[in-house]
């Protein structure tokens, strides 16, 4: 890497100025290669008894793949990250390697779907105690994780993307002992730096906003050496959900870009709360704002919407042009996902009654199409399919 570690250089610079190639070459290589050779016995041994780090198998260390992982322990602000093969792998992994039968997890509400299962349908037969908590408890109690192994947090949420607060969720953690972390895929480290605000370990879809082209699926965790190291011993290794080189090319592509790209989703974003800001047919919006809590500087193009009774919902998800119904989100194309059809699946329809979930709601995820193409579609067929 570039010695560009100074505190003088913008995140921008630091992206665009990070050496991941060699012999010239911008970009890194691509080391398609499920293991690496040694020319001598002693180096062989060397490497097997830890006293080098050459990398020896794919599965555990890949140079593309390390690549990625160093931009991402720059841009987050931690001392080293785990690449993995997708943002579930990178959620497991910061889990399971902490918790044990007996322990307790503290769970924001409305945390992603998948992370609700690994909980409910893994960790709990396993003796893993799981409750869940609004932002509001996390932030205002302080006494919430007294006993409490491990706090796994969203900021903001999924669904509802409630912001919390989480330089103060932080200190209650560690007046406690309780280890936190956080998913921070929707505000990625351009808008949100959790590390920085006493969080322990941070996670990522990497499908999302860091790869930005929804052409790959990756995730990644970041955090302080001691607990990386325990991730790459008990999760990667055995787990094997190792991310391939290909796909840490793309994602390295995928930083170069990724401030301009969160520039874009916001100019998007600000300007649909501006137009849906008391509107006839909207009820609600759903929308984390720069500021609107510590350590938030930005608003990112994710965000969820309540409409009127009056709007028939599978007609206007039908109607529109640019929007495509879709589960995922962070690319450059915008999508719609109907919360009554996306979060129905595997029995999450009672989830969303029972944490006040609107079968009104519709996620957008707004891409990098010209921002007035966008509205004038939303806004047209949203007038068009009202009764």
């Amino acid at each position: 890497m570039a010695d560009v570690s100074q505190p003088t250089y913008s995140i921008e610079t630091l992206l665009a100025a990070a050496e991941t190639g060699f012999g010239g070459s911008v970009p890194p290589a691509i080391v398609q290669t499920s293991l690496f050779t040694f020319e001598t016995y002693q180096a062989f041994e060397d490497r097997m008894s830890g006293r080098t780090g050459d990398p020896v198998y794919t599965r555990v260390g890949n140079p593309t793949v390390a690549a990625f992982e160093e931009m991402m322990a720059l841009l987050e602000g931690g001392e080293t990250a785990v690449g993995f093969a997708s943002g579930m792998a990178a959620i497991s992994s910061a889990v399971i390697p902490i918790v044990r039968p007996g322990d307790r997890i503290a769970c924001v509400e409305h945390v992603y779907p998948d992370a609700y299962r690994l909980f409910e349908k893994l960790l709990r037969p396993f003796g893993v105690d799981v409750s869940y908590h609004s932002v509001t408890a996390f932030e205002q109690e302080p006494d919430l994780l007294k006993g409490v192994r491990l706090a796994y947090l969203e900021s903001p949420n999924s669904v509802v993307l409630e912001a919390m607060d989480l330089a103060k969720v932080a200190g209650h953690a560690k007046r406690h002992g309780t280890l936190t972390v956080v998913d921070n895929s929707w505000a990625t480290p351009i808008f949100q730096r959790p590390l920085q605000l006493g969080i322990d370990i941070v996670v990522h879809s990497a499908s999302k906003y860091l790869g930005g082209h929804s052409d790959t699926v990756a995730g990644v965790l970041v955090s302080r050496k001691e607990l990386t190291d325990k991730v790459r011993e008990q999760a990667l290794t055995l787990f094997g959900g190792k991310l391939a080189p290909f796909e840490a090319f793309l994602l390295v592509r995928g930083l170069r870009t990724l401030p301009v790209r969160m520039r874009q989703h916001q100019e998007t974003a600000n300007l649909f709360v501006e137009h849906l800001t008391g509107h006839p047919l909207v009820t609600r919006i759903h929308s984390p704002a720069a500021g609107s809590v510590a350590g938030l500087t930005g608003r990112t193009g994710l965000l969820s919407v309540e409409l009127s009774d009056r709007v028939d919902i599978p007609a206007f998800c039908d109607a529109l042009k640019l929007f495509h119904l879709g589960v995922s989100w962070g690319g450059f194309e915008s999508l719609i996902l109907p919360s009554r059809v996306g979060l129905a699946q595997a029995g999450e329809q009672n989830s969303m009654q029972r944490f006040g979930v609107s079968d009104r709601l519709v996620r957008l995820s707004l891409g990098l199409e010209n921002p007035q193409d966008l509205w004038r579609d939303f806004s047209s067929v949203l007038e068009a399919c009202a009764k």
